[in-house]
């Protein structure tokens, strides 16, 4: 088993490096766990839809290249049958925490030895790259910093594993 969040941009308060640091050590006595960091691109000010639209695009081309199973998202659905591609978005679906755990373990039960986290930048994520997700999540109706989201989304697959395994975390 494989967990991997891909994630625009880097993380430059201490703060947030050691909570996701934290957690990353945790959820890896449970899988193997990797966090990649592609690079987000400079938003000018007063940028129109179609300098917007084109940004996301480059930013979701700087995912895909950084990536080997990635890169796999250009050729056949078949080429990534055993990775499964879960995009943050905020229009996507709220999960509780134990709801969160059940569609991790539906995915491990099902054979996927592969979960990829997408984490767009400020601008969210291209329509393009949405479409080929297997799963939309949304940690809340509430907007975030995608560096604040990286913290959650780890320490939510630890709670995920917690409950998974059945060991007091959850509560």
């Amino acid at each position: 088993m494989k967990i991997s969040i891909i994630a625009l941009g880097n993380i430059k308060d201490k703060f947030y490096k050691d909570a996701v640091l934290e957690y990353s050590k945790r959820i890896s006595k449970f899988c193997e766990f990797e966090i990649i960091e592609a690079k987000e691109e400079k938003i000018p000010d007063n940028a129109g839809d179609s300098v917007i639209s084109q940004i996301k695009k480059t930013e979701m081309e700087n995912i895909i290249k950084k990536t080997a199973t990635f890169a796999k998202l250009k050729s056949a659905p078949q080429a990534r049958q055993k990775c499964i591609i879960i995009v943050l978005d905020i229009h996507g679906k709220a999960l509780d925490s134990v709801e969160f755990a059940d569609k991790l373990e539906e995915y491990f039960t099902f054979g996927y030895s592969n979960i990829c986290f997408i984490i767009g930048g400020s601008l969210g994520i291209h329509e393009d790259f949405l479409k080929k997700a297997d799963f939309r999540l949304s940690l809340s109706a509430m907007t975030f910093p995608h560096v604040l989201a990286r913290v959650i989304l780890t320490e939510q697959i630890y709670r995920a594993f917690k409950i998974m395994k059945g060991q007091k975390y959850h509560k």
